[in-house]
């Protein structure tokens, strides 16, 4: 029979990861809107609630009231179920990503991970292609030509980066020698020469590179959001949505946002290793709690710059995207497999 204790300690873990990722995407909406107003020499958002930070919540109220409305010859069902398709991947992403080593409470040592799947990296591609099928049938649902072309720009671009993110990869696992997370990051606790903390950016700064512009286009974010390109297709996949649907699309992209960052320190930054602190005279709950902070710092770290990015960066034209995906990219992360390959192999 199962440990009713453990099955509340993982519902638990469940509960936190979920609220945790409703609160950041909450937290990140406001920290993009006054972000932009700095970068673009205005306020932002200032007057709900104390520094503005209840302008999100007045705005979700708001959408939460408006009226849900249908297009005429919109396929009603999948234009309803879309939102939630896009948004239901981005939160089981993070499933499989580990905050923070172990945390021992009442003496029953607890992994700060929903769950260490042995497939863990192929998991997170697979779960990660499926939300593309929420921006499609969303596109294609709302009868709309400008939302059609979205999609389908979405979808090509989807085929074209998710090569490069998940061959960039490849040489981690071959040096790392396993598909899990939690085993990734323990390989990046070594360090170089006594000095270097051994992170991937250190050992595969190229695969690093390639993973953060793949990463930039799998989210949308701009110079790569040619699936909404205001300018061109009046908001792109997600034209026809409007009230909480709307938000759903919002919510899915923020989310996303954030398991994205999370991905890129678990991968490339040592994930919750804070280097040279195992050495200072601290308790053990207390270095547990500076790894989990790490973790979070490190993903705050690269939310910011996604929000930099999409405020500093001019939008790339599709064969732009297209030449880029294909002919330098694609190429570079083959390359990166190659070497990385000799490289294990002689050494």
């Amino acid at each position: 029979m199962s440990d009713p204790i453990l099955i509340i300690i993982e519902i638990s873990k469940i509960a936190m990861v979920f609220g945790v990722l409703l609160l950041g995407a909450y937290l990140v909406i406001i920290a993009e809107r006054r972000l932009a107003g700095f970068i673009q020499d205005r306020l932002g958002p200032n007057r709900v609630g104390p520094q503005g930070l209840l302008q999100t919540a007045a705005d979700g109220l708001k959408l939460f009231m408006k009226e849900e409305i249908f297009p005429a010859k919109a396929d009603k069902v999948v234009f309803l179920m879309a939102p939630a398709i896009l948004l239901i991947p981005a939160f089981m992403m993070f499933g499989v990503i580990p905050f923070g080593d172990k945390i021992v409470i009442f003496g029953r040592e607890i992994a700060l991970q929903v769950a260490n799947l042995d497939f863990g990296i192929i998991y997170i591609f697979a779960i990660a292609s499926l939300g593309v099928y929420g921006i499609v049938l969303g596109a294609w649902a709302s009868n709309n030509k400008y939302a059609f072309f979205g999609g389908l720009r979405a979808s090509a671009q989807m085929i074209s980066y998710e090569l490069t993110l998940g061959i960039s990869v490849v040489g981690i696992i071959l040096v790392a020698g396993s598909l899990k997370l939690p085993d990734i990051v323990m390989q990046q606790t070594e360090m170089i020469f006594g000095i270097i903390p051994r992170w991937n950016v250190f050992v595969h700064p190229l695969a690093f590179i390639l993973f953060m512009i793949a990463a930039f286009a799998e989210t949308n974010r701009l110079p790569f959001d040619l699936a909404e390109c205001e300018q061109e297709l009046v908001a792109g996949y997600h034209s026809e949505y409007t009230a909480m649907k709307f938000a759903l699309f919002l919510f899915a992209e923020y989310i996303a946002l954030i398991t994205s960052s999370a991905l890129i320190v678990t991968l490339f930054f040592g994930g919750w290793h804070l280097p040279y602190i195992e050495n200072l005279p601290i308790s053990d709950f207390v270095l547990q709690l500076l790894q989990i902070l790490s973790f979070v710092l490190k993903t705050s770290f690269f939310v910011v710059t996604y929000i930099w990015v999409r405020w500093t960066l001019p939008r790339f034209k599709y064969n732009q995207l297209m030449n880029l995906g294909w002919k330098v990219l694609l190429p570079l992360a083959i390359f990166n497999v190659l070497i990385t390959g000799i490289l294990t192999a002689v050494f």
